[in-house]
């Protein structure tokens, strides 16, 4: 097991195995791999957090970061966050996505970012240190009243409190259905399927 930058050789694989991770896990087919196709172009996007697994010569997990925008009081800060975590359906629950978390979570807090924020499930976020946000004054964009499933990581503890206001992921992760389904068509081809626990 390698865990090493991701190079241009790798986008397409990457952008295959991110396919194949969350095909019809959130919605019919999904939109991760056009997410990380954009995100890669996108100034939000943080190359140097951008990490593969590699086994036999091949990725077989990824990680990507990107930098949201937390709205305070009269001004705008830089919040980081991850994702999609991705890894192929064979190697899954196996610790590839830990072992990927753990590590940039290291590197993100060598390269002085004090804090990182990610939405998914409480259960699985919070062996790594991620507490809800609200707890600390932070809130979701366009989310009702408490949201536990967007959550934050204090890398470093002075900032602990010092970050409050309205979190909004960048408009990149919010894919177009039709550019979705335009790129999807470079894919070989699967069915999409309706399934019970989809958010979509």
């Amino acid at each position: 097991m390698l865990i090493r930058r991701e190079e241009p050789r790798d986008y397409a694989a990457v952008e295959n195995l991110t396919r194949e991770a969350f095909w019809n896990v959130y919605r019919p087919g999904c939109t991760e791999h056009y997410v990380l196709h954009v995100l890669r172009d996108d100034p939000a996007f943080v190359p140097a957090l951008d990490y593969v697994i590699e086994e036999d010569g091949a990725p077989v997990a990824h990680i990507a970061y990107a930098k949201g925008m937390l709205q305070t009081d009269g001004e705008t800060q830089e919040l980081l966050l991850f994702g999609p975590v991705s890894v192929l359906p064979s190697r899954q629950k196996q610790g590839y996505g830990s072992k990927l978390i753990e590590f940039t979570l290291e590197q993100a807090w060598k390269l002085g970012y004090p804090a990182v924020v990610i939405t998914g499930d409480p259960g699985y976020y919070g062996r790594f240190g991620f507490e809800p946000a609200s707890k600390y004054g932070i809130c979701y964009a366009g989310a009702d009243g408490e949201f536990p499933f967007f959550m934050v990581k204090f890398l470093d503890e002075s900032a602990r409190g010092n970050h409050r206001g309205v979190y909004s992921d960048p408009p990149c992760y919010f894919a177009d259905p039709a550019a979705v389904e335009k790129f999807d068509r470079a894919f070989p081809p699967k069915i999409k399927e309706k399934r019970p626990g989809q958010l979509e």
